[in-house]
């Protein structure tokens, strides 16, 4: 699954998800062509090269919520970046109007 073509397009989708908007996993998989695949989206994202330049972070789960343990260094790192883009949280969800799918 984890082919060239997989990478090559789910990484073009998560660049091109706009500042101040998030996508979840399976949005990602089913704009790249491989709708059942969401897992296997999370898995490229934790897997990204130090250096990458890929906006990882607008890229959440189904439930609009970060998937790292609220409070962690993990979580606080994603919710800031998204916050500077303007995303809004309401407690632990992040509105509707910034989650596209």
């Amino acid at each position: 699954m984890m082919n060239d073509d997989f990478t090559d397009a789910v990484y073009s989708v998560i660049g091109a998800i706009p500042s101040g908007n998030v996508a979840s996993y399976g949005y990602v998989a089913k704009l790249a062509g491989f709708s059942k695949h969401a897992r296997a989206v999370g898995y490229l994202l934790k897997h990204l090269p130090k250096d990458s330049s890929l906006p990882w972070y607008r890229v959440v789960n189904s439930k609009r919520e970060l998937s790292f343990e609220p409070g962690s260094t993990n979580y606080t790192r994603q919710k800031n970046r998204l916050m500077a883009e303007g995303v809004e949280f309401d407690g632990l969800k992040i509105n509707k109007q910034n989650y596209l799918g």
